[in-house]
């Protein structure tokens, strides 16, 4: 569960996750005072949790053994569209059937599935340089 309130100052919500904090504000030039991070900078943090969790998931049935992954995420909008670029990194896929295997996978999961009605989500996943 979230609860959420109003910070002191303009736009800050200060907010508890199932008893962790989180800060959300929007940044100087849009009023806020850039406390935290701003909310589709937070919708692009549970889209970017939810592909590496699964993924490493994904890894960990498989017994990969150095596997690891990272993400960059970003949120723009144009022509009055909702747009992210997902750009996902591994390591340590044995093969190349393991590697398509994962570019299935992160189409596939539940935040991805969740958000895709709202915006349009181009995602690469490549293997990392070493």
């Amino acid at each position: 569960m979230l609860h959420a309130t109003q910070g002191q100052a303009p736009y800050r919500v200060e907010m508890t996750a199932s008893g962790h904090p989180l800060i959300a504000d929007e940044p100087a030039e849009h009023g806020g005072g850039d406390a935290g991070a701003s909310p589709f900078d937070l919708v692009l943090a549970g889209l970017a949790a939810c592909t590496l969790i699964t993924l490493r998931m994904y890894a960990g049935r498989k017994g990969w053994t150095g596997f690891d992954v990272t993400a960059e995420l970003r949120h723009r909008i144009e022509d009055g569209r909702q747009l992210i670029d997902r750009h996902v990194h591994v390591r340590g896929v044995p093969d190349d059937a393991g590697l398509e295997r994962l570019r299935d996978i992160v189409e596939r999961t539940p935040v991805t599935l969740a958000l895709k009605p709202a915006f349009a989500i181009s995602t690469s996943l490549n293997l990392a340089r070493a």
